[in-house]
Parts: C-alpha cells; sequence; structure tokens
C-alpha cells in the first residue's frame, strides 16, 4: 500500500528535510520550475542566498509533498493566504480537502499534511542566540513560567523551546497567527502534552492532540494535529530530500533510513 493512501481523518504527516541536504547546484533548477512568476519574484527579493535557497526548498517542498496526496502536478498548485497570512490551497478545486502547514528553521523545513482538518506545525533551532527566559518573561503563561523555571538551569532552555513550539504549532493550526495571545493558552508537559484554553478564545483542549519531537541535539519540532471520532490523532514523520525527476513526482530517501512513527 502506498504510504499517500493511507492518511485518515484525524491523522498527520509530517515530512522534513534538511537544507544542507538539497544543494542548489544539483536541484535549484528543478525546484525553480516548480514555482510561479509570483513565487519567483517573491525569492528575488531576498538579499542573501541562503534566504532565497531555504524559500525555494520551502515551496518545493510543499508542492512536492501535497502531490503525494492527489493526482496535481506541483506545478499545478496554487494559493492564498487568509486574513492572518496563513496559505491555504485554492486550486484545484479537486484537492481542497487537504490541509497543509510550513515551517522552517533556516537549517531545516518541514510540511504537515493533514485530510479536512486544519494543522500546525513549528520548528525551531534550539541552539540559536539570544535570551529565552526573558522572552518567557512577556509570552508564557504563569504556570509555564513555574514549570520552565523548577527546570535544572541545563535544561530550561530545551523546556523554553518545547514550550515555544508548542505555542507555535497551536496558532498556526487556528490559522490566527498571533493575533491568539500567546498568554491565553497555557500547556503542561508530562507522559503526554495537555493544553489549557481561555474560553475566550473558543475553543476546547479535546480537539486538538500534540507531540514534541527533538531532532538531533539543535532542532525541535511541535505539530498540533486534529481529533476526529474515528481518530484521536496521530502523527507521521517523513525524513526526505525533496526532488523532481525523470517527469514523475520522487521524495528521494536520504541516507538514513525513512521510518513511519506513530
Amino acid at each position: 500500500m502506498r504510504i499517500e493512501s493511507t492518511l485518515q481523518p484525524g491523522q498527520v504527516d509530517v515530512w522534513y528535510c534538511w537544507i544542507k541536504d538539497c544543494p542548489a547546484a544539483s536541484l535549484e533548477d528543478d525546484f525553480c520550475a516548480l514555482l510561479t512568476d509570483e513565487e519567483a519574484e517573491r525569492m528575488a527579493r531576498y538579499r542573501f542566498d541562503y534566504l532565497r535557497h531555504e524559500y525555494l526548498v520551502t515551496r518545493a517542498l510543499c508542492r512536492l509533498t501535497l502531490s503525494r496526496y492527489a493526482d496535481v502536478d506541483p506545478r499545478d498548485w496554487r494559493f492564498v493566504v487568509n486574513a492572518y497570512g496563513r496559505p491555504e490551497i485554492a486550486a484545484p478545486a479537486s484537492a481542497m480537502r487537504l490541509r497543509f502547514n510550513l515551517s522552517n528553521a533556516r537549517s531545516l523545513v518541514a510540511c504537515a499534511v493533514s485530510l479536512d482538518e486544519d494543522v500546525g506545525v513549528d520548528v525551531e533551532e534550539t541552539d540559536r542566540p539570544g535570551e529565552t527566559l526573558s522572552i518567557a518573561d512577556r509570552y508564557f503563561t504563569a504556570t509555564e513560567l513555574a514549570g520552565l523555571r523548577a527546570q535544572p538551569p541545563e535544561h530550561q532552555r530545551r523546556r523554553f523551546f518545547e514550550l515555544w513550539t508548542l505555542k507555535e504549532s497551536y496558532i498556526k493550526a487556528r490559522g490566527m497567527g498571533l493575533s491568539i495571545p500567546l498568554e491565553r493558552f497555557s500547556f503542561d508537559i508530562g507522559a503526554r502534552v495537555r493544553i489549557d484554553i481561555d474560553p475566550a478564545l473558543e475553543d476546547a483542549p479535546e480537539r486538538w492532540h500534540f507531540e514534541l519531537r527533538p531532532l538531533g541535539e539543535r532542532h525541535m519540532m511541535a505539530v498540533c494535529a486534529p481529533r476526529s471520532a474515528a481518530n484521536p490523532g496521530s502523527v507521521r514523520y517523513f525524513p526526505c530530500i525533496p526532488s523532481v525527476g525523470m517527469g514523475e513526482v520522487l521524495i528521494r530517501r536520504p541516507r538514513l533510513r525513512i521510518g513511519i512513527d506513530q
């Protein structure tokens, strides 16, 4: 059975790739051929090569991944953004049941795909320079701050990024970005991740399933997956190298094994 044929309501597939595994010299022409004129113009506005390449890999991963779930040429996808800037499928109409979300952290790009219900994914580089506790003081709830400060000092940075990626994944799944105040919902990280949501946000915790996934020593990923009556929420992960070749859509396996984690 093909992986693509098994996506069910409440299921999320996350495809992610490392920028270093997508060298511009060998893949740039193929990736550029997938872009619309508008996307190409946007890419050209980036001042630095590494930002242009990151944007190109993100767009290619999105288009190639979506084409695993629908009989659509990767060049034929069209997107719109909602009132808060989240991209959504505008065409073709036959594929409108698909939902997706993107995240990139300079060295890593991820695309999450679900059916009928919205999904959120966030990836962060945990070793990037900058203060974390001052950011937490500004955006985290009292409960989150207490849990963060209860960690040994050497673990506080990791807990910060666990909470930050979870918060990002939730507001991205809601499609409202930072218009949702981050202090209006709170995460508890234990045997499983739990969320408490202010009634003013008109949402219910039981709508969502959350997962945290460290990727090596330097990256953290969080996924906010929809639940359904038939499926309480599950996520599968696919490390990949997006590639176009010989007229067909491929997701080329990297050197490490691609597994299915649930």
